[in-house]
């Protein structure tokens, strides 16, 4: 099927990522991971207002109080949305100096999942952390190497990871109530071909988005089969995450960034790094703010 993909904003960022749509103030939220930035944007007009954080920013969400809750280079802070001072929540990761955390989002009950990488790719060295309601923080996954996508099905019984080198999409059984996860398995794995997936998000049948960088795409998987049910091209090659959003959470959004990219890269693709749209013809699951 052909959709009728829009830009919604010409960033031209060097690594747009985290692209997550409040419910409440009805705006899409992005981050320029190596630029220290998170940013606010209303897709209607395009406007684009950020706040810098001092750090890189992997993921950021906002909390009950509309502050944001992110995960920086070493762990996790709180900044207001006016931006300034960040405070410390916990930094897990100090001890790594080949680490950084990347991809993040918070659960249907409000704890926020971010994940390290591995910043020479050495395999196995990275992470993925819970940041509970309480402010505790816990690593669930070891063993990664790029830390990226996170989705739960619609019965909240498995959550969905993508750690990027495996080209895999692992389901863990989960515990909504108490955030434990456990009996990991390999739901799909994805073609070689395709690029490497990288952020995730889930669509109301219970069907999985994935961007691909170096794919210059967003594709569509059955969880259950591992069938790739469609591919939508994208007019950037490093597509880095997508979530749905808009009126019924009917239009999916698209981050990609223009990192690495030579002049003529750059002249085939002028708007990489920019935050892209389009209505797959189903809605999908509402991001969630930090409940702490």
């Amino acid at each position: 099927m052909k959709y009728a993909v829009r830009t919604i904003l010409d960033a031209r960022a060097e690594l747009a990522e985290g692209p997550f749509w409040d419910e409440e103030d009805q705006h899409l939220y992005w981050v320029n991971i190596n630029a220290g930035e998170i940013h606010r944007c209303d897709p209607s007009p395009g406007t684009d207002t950020l706040v810098t954080a001092g750090q890189k920013v992997g993921a950021a969400v906002l909390d009950r109080e509309g502050n944001f809750i992110a995960a920086g280079e070493k762990g996790f802070f709180r900044l207001s949305s006016e931006g300034g001072d960040s405070e410390e929540i916990a930094s897990p990761e100090t001890d790594n100096p080949d680490s950084r955390f990347n991809d993040g989002k918070c659960d249907p009950a409000g704890r926020f999942w971010a994940g390290t990488m591995s910043l020479s790719r050495t395999t196995g060295t990275a992470a993925l952390y819970c940041l509970d309601e309480k402010g505790a923080v816990s690593r669930r996954v070891e063993g990664v190497t790029v830390s990226n996508g996170l989705a739960w099905d619609l019965k909240r019984s498995l959550m969905f990871y993508i750690d990027t080198p495996t080209k895999c999409v692992v389901a863990f059984s989960c515990n909504m109530e108490n955030g434990e996860i456990s009996s990991p398995r390999i739901a799909f794995s994805t073609p070689p071909e395709l690029g490497s997936p990288d952020g995730m998000t889930i669509d109301d049948e219970g069907m999985l988005w994935i961007a691909f960088y170096r794919g210059a795409c967003v594709a569509r998987w059955n969880p259950e089969n591992g069938e790739m049910i469609e591919q939508v091209g994208i007019p950037a090659p490093h597509v880095t995450s997508c979530c749905f959003g808009g009126k019924d959470r009917a239009t999916l959004f698209v981050t990609t960034a223009r990192q690495g990219m030579d002049p003529e890269g750059l002249r085939k693709y002028p708007e990489a790094g920019g935050i892209f749209a389009f209505e797959p013809g189903v809605s999908g699951a509402p991001g969630y703010r930090y409940r702490g």
